[in-house]
């Protein structure tokens, strides 16, 4: 677990809903109590004060941020001057490290040359594009608006301005066929970029592409069409020479997204806009030991509630949890089992005194992980079947 600390603002705005989105988004440009597009930023520095206050006030004390991430919905519908303001906020606020990442989603749709330029003058490092797939039916499928163009162009204007560029795809699209796929991730690999995230397509039955399958207009998605094209990315992703560090994700080494790995690290980070989630370890109440537990928060969800409690002076905190031991184990075998890193065992003993060698003989003899000095990392058929690795884990050593 690292002592490093991250800042997360979640932009809610999208100028149109995709079909299979299922995150907090919307469309109008002003949802009231001042949460709109014009105003966000405004708002947004206004929360970073608020958390900073309440982190000074309850004893947080966090390092300088290693990276910052802006996601959504779509950043980039707001102008780049907005995002590089808040990148300065948060620099005024907690300071940002040396040589830190700094990301933004994109839409391909929402940017040219001269908005990626003010990105890099105002110190952002990086730009994940939503790409999603390069063949033409599959984003119609998708109810995505770029064309595969917009993201090449994306792409080199951000190599253009120094930018690290990473492109993110989706695999499972009803219609979609192993050669759309081929093409897809050939298309992305292409671009030089030394970063690709790919995520099976998961649909929520209260999407317009849930409501279309539940109606029998489109095919559900299926699991085994889905193994064959992990298997097709990854074989590509690593003749390209990017090698999987996460099992959504490929890079060339040393171009890992630091932020997402600081997530699966559990380290501690403020997330700022509605419905941003947060994770802080806390100083133990009365404790003198600098003992700590861990607590997550959660952002009010609807952007109208999230300004109104802004606008009164209140962190606009919709709940939060503190992290019992048992839960936060549970969470360090979850995440460690997702990267190539993988698991520490031996710290998995130290914490429930249980023997781990049985499990990681199962494990190893089923072909599912490989053991390499006491951390077990999942093997490719081992990645296939995650939540089997991690049910057996957590069978094994938890009581």
């Amino acid at each position: 677990m690292g002592n490093d600390f991250e800042v997360y603002v979640h932009v809610p705005f999208c100028l149109r809903r995709c079909g299979y989105c299922d995150f907090n988004t919307y469309t109008a440009p002003d949802l009231g109590a001042g949460a709109s597009r014009a105003n966000y930023a405004c708002m947004a520095a206004r929360e970073m004060e608020l958390v900073h206050d309440w982190q000074c006030a309850h004893g947080i004390a966090e390092p300088a941020a290693s990276t910052v991430f802006f996601g959504g919905g779509t950043p980039t519908v707001l102008p780049a001057d907005d995002l590089v303001f808040l990148v300065g906020r948060i620099r005024a606020l907690w300071g940002i490290a040396p040589g830190a990442e700094i990301t933004t989603e994109a839409n391909p749709d929402t940017v040219d040359a001269a908005y990626i330029d003010r990105l890099a003058e105002g110190g952002f490092t990086r730009i994940s594009f939503g790409m999603q797939s390069a063949v033409p039916h599959v984003l119609r499928t998708l109810e995505r608006t770029h064309t595969p163009a917009h993201v090449t162009r994306g792409v080199r204007a951000a190599q253009a301005a120094g930018l690290d560029a990473s492109v993110d795809l989706i695999y499972g699209a009803p219609g979609e066929s192993p050669d759309d796929w081929r093409t897809s991730v050939r298309a992305a690999l292409d671009l030089g970029v030394r970063h690709l995230s790919a995520y099976a397509l998961t649909v929520e039955p209260t999407t317009a592409m849930g409501r279309r399958i539940a109606s029998g207009t489109l095919p559900k998605p299926d699991d085994d069409d889905e193994a064959v094209k992990y298997e097709i990315v990854d074989a590509m992703a690593q003749e390209a020479g990017l090698e999987w560090y996460e099992i959504s994700n490929w890079a060339a080494p040393g171009h890992e997204s630091r932020h997402n790995l600081g997530y699966w690290r559990n380290v501690d980070w403020a997330g700022i806009g509605p419905g941003a989630h947060s994770h802080y370890r806390m100083p133990d109440e009365g404790a003198a030991s600098g003992k700590t537990h861990a607590m997550r928060a959660w952002d009010t969800l609807h952007p109208r509630r999230w300004g109104q409690q802004i606008n009164e002076g209140h962190v606009p905190f919709a709940g939060h949890e503190s992290i019992n031991p048992q839960a936060d184990l549970e969470e360090t075998i979850m995440l460690g089992l997702r990267l190539r890193e993988g698991l520490d065992m031996q710290a998995v003993h130290a914490r429930t005194g249980v023997d781990p060698a049985p499990v990681i003989q199962e494990l190893t003899d089923s072909g599912l992980v490989t053991c390499t000095q006491g951390r077990i990392i999942p093997t490719l058929r081992g990645r296939l079947l995650n939540d089997t690795v991690i049910q057996r884990v957590f069978s094994a050593v938890l009581h």
